[in-house]
């Protein structure tokens, strides 16, 4: 991968948890959650991240971009060290990297309206001066998403799940991105509105030239999107590769198990 075609490059990166006890709260332990792993996102390339729950992907996802601090390593945005940035630094490079959650509903405020969610950010970072001069940009994103524009005046749980992910997404992209960390975001999703929703990122990617790191334990939906994937067992990358290269010929023994666990296309069809 041409290093000038680099969105965001890990290296080492670590994430403990302390664990503590006593009446005095001594840390005696650590639960290492991310245990020094490395990976490199290209431009509009989709990477995977899969592996069991709590086997840390999200906080691996979490981490490479502040979310939480990490422990230790190393983390480049478009060639800038993202751990040594400042508040203020930091809160500009926001617009440049957004963040899809598992659950749509929760990751929604049910007190404000659908075009304030969206608008919010955009009047925050600079990019409108007002919320009313925003609604024509909200009207253009919930377009971009498959959403109506009236919709900005309605509430979240006016939605189902699927138009409630769509206008988290719409969320993600409103601020022109080039980084997206999606964390599971079809997993709550019915398999048929699953497949909208891929097809959704799948067509931002093209239009928008987005970047993906994509979390998920779904290897079907994995395989489907992706273009490379990262295998996470108790927080270290054992096998990565591109995506037709590792589910056609993997070689750690835990990627084989993975594989081995995704659903059949037919009850009766004989593994080979």
């Amino acid at each position: 991968m041409n290093s000038g075609n680099t969105v965001l490059e890990v290296k080492g990166l670590k994430k403990y948890f302390p664990v503590c006890a006593g009446v005095m709260r001594h840390v005696v332990d650590h639960i290492k959650a991310v245990d020094g792993i490395d990976f490199k996102i290209g431009l509009g390339e989709v990477v995977g991240m899969v592996g069991e729950s709590g086997c840390g992907k999200s906080t691996a996802g979490r981490a490479a971009i502040r979310l939480i601090e990490p422990t230790a390593g190393e983390v480049s945005f478009q060639g800038r060290n993202l751990l040594a940035l400042s508040s203020s630094e930091l809160k500009e490079i926001r617009t440049q990297i957004q963040m899809v959650f598992q659950d749509p509903y929760s990751s929604l405020n049910p007190r404000r309206t659908v075009g304030d969610s969206i608008g919010e950010a955009l009047v925050y970072h600079g990019k409108v001066q007002s919320r009313k001069d925003g609604d024509e940009v909200v009207a253009s994103v919930l377009e971009q998403v498959g959403m109506s524009s009236d919709a900005m005046n309605r509430y979240p749980h006016e939605f189902s799940g699927g138009q409630q992910q769509r206008i988290c997404i719409g969320r993600a992209i409103a601020l022109e991105p080039k980084l997206i960390v999606c964390d599971e975001a079809v997993s709550a999703l019915d398999v048929s509105v699953q497949a909208q929703i891929l097809n959704l990122l799948d067509e931002l990617k093209t239009t928008l030239g987005l970047s993906y790191l994509f979390i998920s334990h779904d290897l079907s939906v994995v395989r489907y999107l992706c273009d490379r994937v990262l295998v996470l067992y108790y927080g270290k990358v054992v096998e990565s590769g591109s995506t037709e290269e590792l589910f056609n010929n993997p070689q750690h023994p835990y990627t084989q198990k993975l594989l081995s666990a995704i659903p059949k296309s037919h009850p009766n069809r004989v593994s080979t």
